[in-house]
C-alpha cells in the first residue's frame, strides 16, 4: 500500500476556500453541524410570535383610547380608557415573559450546540498531521475553536432569532400599516427602499472586512500565546522590547481592521437613523392632509381619524426598530459568519493521518466505517518492516531517499546522523504522526495506514526529546500513560525503572504538581515523569528522541537507567544525539542526508574505514578525552 502524496498538506490549515461562498450558504453549513439549535425551533419560533405580536397592541390601543374614549364621547370614558390600557398593560406582560422564555431557549440551545462544534473541531486537530497543524501557530489555531466560536455564540444565542423576529415585526407592522391607510404604509416604504438597497452594498463591505478582523485576531493571538510560550529566551536574550513592538503591531492591526468595520457601520446606522426620521416627519404631513380631507375627501386614507394618525406614528416607529436593530444584527452576522468560516476552515480540512479503524466526520460528529483491510497489530512479538520509504516536506526537497530496512522485534537500535538527515522524520513517520509521501511501514506484518489508533497507540510509542507534562501533578501526569493506574502500579513501575527513591524526594511525593508544561521541574525530571509514564503504557515499541541530550551528567546517569528499564523486553529505536546510546545498541543505523547509508553493529561501523559513524565516534572519543 502506498501512502497519499504528502504535498496535499501544501496549503494552509483550513485554507480559505470557504471565504467564496455567500454569507447564507456558510449559515446553512454551520447549522447543519450545529443540529442541536434547531432542536425545538417551532416552539422557539412560536414564542417569538407572540413576543412580536404583542407590540402592535401599544398602537392599536393608543387609536382606540384617542378614537372611542377621548374624541367621540361628549365626555372623556373613563372606564374605557381604562380598561383598554388594563387589556394593553395585560397583552405586553405576557409579551415580555414570551421574551423571557424564548431568550432562555436561545442561550441554552446557542451554547448546548456550540460546545458540539467546538468539540467537533477541536477532535479534528488531533486527526490531523503534525506538518498540517505546523502551518499555523497554536495560538491562532486555538483562537478557531475558542474566540471564532465566541463570535457565533454571541450571535446565536441573540442575533439569529432577533433577525427573524425583526423580520416578522417589519411584515406584521407593514400588515397593520397597510389596514389602517396604504397609502401612508406605501410613503413609508419608499422613505426605506433606497436605503435598504444601499444597505445591501454596505453589508458586503463589512462582512469583507470583518473577515480581516478574524484573521487579525488569530494572528495576534498566535503571537501572544509564542511570546508567552518563550518568556525564558525573551529574557535571556534581553528582547523584550523588540517582542513588545512586535504585540503592539499585531495589536493595532487588529484595532485598525476593527476601524475599517467602523466606517461601513457607521453609515449604516446614519442611514437607518435617518430613514427613521424622515418617515415619521412624512407620515405626519400626509396623515394629517389625508385626515382633513384638505386635498379632498375622495383621496385614499381620507378617512383617517387623529387616533389613526397617532397610531400610524407609533407603527412607523415599530416598522423603524426592525430596519435598525436589524442593521446591528446584520453587523454582528457578518462577524459571526468569519468566525464560522473560519472553524468550517478547519472542518473542510482533510485529516491527512485519519484514523483507519473509523476516523469521526467533524460534520455529522459520527465515526465512519473502517477502511477495508484495516485490523490491529497481531499479539506477541513485533518485527518492524521499512519498503522504500520516502518523504518530502510541501515546501522543500525529498529529505528521506528509499530507505529499506528490517528491525526484528526486541531489538535495539540506534539512528545516527547529523542535523538535517532524516532522524526525526523517520521517527515520526514510524509512529505515524505523518504518512510518508510513498513506500511503506509493515508493523507485525501490516502496513501502517491499516493499523487502528487504539492499537497502535497502544503498542507503539514515541517519547520526545522534550518530555512535555500537563499541568497537573506527577501520578495524574503518569495516568496519561494508563489511566487506569492505582497509586501502587505507579510505585511499582518507578521502582523497577530505578526511580522509587527519585519519587520518594520530591516535595509532594506523586501528588506534587508539576506546573505548566512541567516547569516546576527540572529538564531531567520532567524526562523521567515521561519515560516512567512510557512505561506504564506498556508498549511493544518504543521510539526515544534521546532524552538524555540536554541534561546534566547527574541527572544523565538517571536517566539512562530508566531508559534501560524501559527498553527491557521492547523493540527500542533511539535517536542518538550522544554515541554512548549508539554503543549499547544491537544495531545502528546512519542515515546521511536521507539515505541510509550504513547499517550494522558498533564494532562493525566504528572499524568501518572511510565510514561516517566511524568519523564521527572517532570525534566523540577525542572531545571526551579533552574533557
Amino acid at each position: 500500500m502506498t501512502a497519499a502524496p504528502a504535498d496535499r498538506t501544501s496549503s494552509a490549515l483550513g485554507g480559505e476556500a470557504t471565504t467564496d461562498e455567500s454569507a447564507l450558504s456558510t449559515i446553512r453549513r454551520g447549522l447543519a453541524l450545529t443540529p442541536e439549535l434547531l432542536r425545538g425551533l417551532w416552539i422557539t419560533l412560536l414564542l417569538a410570535v407572540v413576543a412580536t405580536g404583542g407590540k402592535v397592541v401599544v398602537p392599536i390601543a393608543v387609536q382606540a383610547i384617542l378614537d372611542r374614549g377621548i374624541i367621540e364621547p361628549e365626555v372623556p370614558d373613563v372606564a374605557f380608557v381604562a380598561g383598554a390600557a388594563a387589556l394593553a398593560a395585560l397583552v405586553l406582560l405576557a409579551t415580555a415573559a414570551c421574551n423571557v422564555l424564548m431568550n432562555r431557549r436561545l442561550f441554552r440551545l446557542a451554547e448546548t450546540s456550540l460546545a458540539t462544534l467546538r468539540k467537533r473541531a477541536f477532535r479534528h486537530i488531533h486527526d490531523l498531521s503534525l506538518l498540517t497543524q505546523g502551518t499555523e501557530q497554536r495560538g491562532a489555531l486555538v483562537s478557531r475553536v475558542t474566540s471564532d466560536v465566541d463570535t457565533v455564540s454571541q450571535f446565536m444565542s441573540f442575533g439569529g432569532i432577533m433577525l427573524v423576529v425583526m423580520s416578522f415585526q417589519l411584515v406584521l407592522a407593514t400588515a397593520v400599516m397597510v389596514f389602517y391607510s396604504w397609502p401612508l404604509a406605501l410613503v413609508v416604504w419608499l422613505c426605506y427602499i433606497p436605503i435598504l438597497l444601499i444597505m445591501g452594498t454596505l453589508q458586503r463591505r463589512i462582512r469583507a472586512r470583518y473577515q480581516v478582523v478574524r484573521t487579525r485576531v488569530g494572528t495576534m493571538l498566535g503571537a501572544v500565546s509564542e511570546s508567552l510560550v518563550g518568556a525564558a529566551t525573551v529574557r535571556a536574550y534581553g528582547i523584550e522590547q523588540r517582542t513588545r513592538r512586535a504585540q503592539d503591531a499585531r495589536i493595532r492591526e487588529v484595532r485598525d481592521a476593527q476601524f475599517a468595520v467602523l466606517r461601513p457601520q457607521s453609515a449604516s446606522f446614519f442611514l437607518s437613523e435617518t430613514g427613521d426620521g424622515l418617515a415619521t416627519a412624512i407620515v405626519v404631513v400626509v396623515g394629517v392632509v389625508l385626515g382633513t380631507g384638505a386635498l379632498g375627501a375622495d383621496l385614499p386614507g381620507g378617512d383617517l381619524t387623529a387616533g389613526g394618525v397617532v397610531a400610524f406614528v407609533f407603527l412607523v416607529s415599530l416598522f423603524s426598530q426592525p430596519v435598525r436593530m436589524g442593521i446591528e444584527m446584520l453587523s454582528e452576522a457578518q462577524n459571526a459568519v468569519a468566525g464560522w468560516r473560519r472553524v468550517l476552515g478547519v472542518l473542510d480540512t482533510p485529516a491527512d493521518v485519519a484514523d483507519p479503524g473509523g476516523a469521526m466526520d467533524p460534520r455529522t460528529g459520527r465515526r465512519g466505517e473502517p477502511v477495508p483491510g484495516a485490523r490491529a497489530l497481531p499479539e506477541g512479538l513485533l518485527d518492524i518492516e521499512i519498503r522504500q520509504l520516502r518523504y518530502r516536506y510541501p515546501t522543500g526537497p525529498e529529505v528521506l531517499h528509499g530507505l529499506d530496512v528490517t528491525i526484528p522485534a526486541r531489538s535495539r537500535i540506534a539512528i545516527v546522523g547529523e542535523t538535517g538527515s532524516g532522524k526525526t522524520t523517520f521517527a515520526k513517520l514510524l509512529t505515524r504522526m505523518m504518512d510518508p509521501a510513498s513506500g511503506q511501514i509493515l508493523i507485525g506484518g501490516v502496513p501502517l495506514p491499516l493499523v487502528p489508533y487504539d492499537s497502535l497507540r497502544s503498542r507503539v510509542i514515541m517519547v520526545p526529546q522534550e518530555g512535555f507534562l500537563f499541568d497537573t501533578t506527577v501520578a495524574g501526569n503518569l495516568r496519561y500513560g494508563r489511566p487506569d493506574a492505582t497509586e501502587e502500579d505507579m510505585r511499582r513501575a518507578l521502582d523497577e525503572l530505578g526511580l522509587g527513591t527519585w519519587a520518594a524526594e520530591l516535595p509532594e511525593g506523586l501528588d506534587t504538581p508539576v506546573g505548566q508544561r512541567g516547569e516546576s521541574l527540572s529538564a531531567g525530571e520532567r524526562q523521567l515523569v515521561a519515560l516512567a509514564r512510557a512505561y506504564l503504557a506498556d508498549p511493544d515499541v518504543i521510539v526515544l528522541d534521546e532524552a538524555t541530550s540536554a541534561v546534566d551528567p547527574a541527572a544523565d546517569v538517571r536517566l539512562q537507567q530508566a531508559i534501560d528499564g524501559l527498553a527491557r523486553g521492547r523493540t527500542t529505536i533511539t535517536i542518538a544525539h550522544r554515541l554512548s546510546t549508539a554503543e549499547r545498541a544491537d544495531r545502528i543505523m546512519v542515515l546521511d542526508h536521507g539515505d541510509l547509508v550504513e547499517h550494522g553493529t558498533h564494532a562493525e561501523l566504528v572499524d568501518l574505514e572511510g565510514g561516517i559513524y566511524a568519523g564521527l565516534h572517532r570525534s566523540w572519543v577525542a572531545h571526551r578525552a579533552e574533557r
